[in-house]
């Protein structure tokens, strides 16, 4: 299938953020969505650390049960 350059294509990519990638070609709509990625990422790494915690504690206190 060949691409058409005149096709009025609304589809768009969203690509994933790149850290220190050049945001001056980026509108306001895409940095908004960008903002709002990395917010929902942050929110996944911080859910999936407590639980890294909770059962990091639960296995130390296990463990410590057996000691004298």
């Amino acid at each position: 299938m060949a691409l058409d350059p005149f096709a009025d294509d609304t589809r768009r990519i969203v690509s994933a953020h790149e850290i220190g990638q050049d945001l001056s070609m980026l509108s306001i709509d895409e940095l908004d969505e960008r903002v709002g990625m990395l917010e929902r990422e942050i929110a996944r790494l911080k859910e999936a650390r407590a639980k890294k915690e909770s059962s990091l504690a639960a296995a130390s206190a296990f463990f410590k049960l057996g000691q004298v």
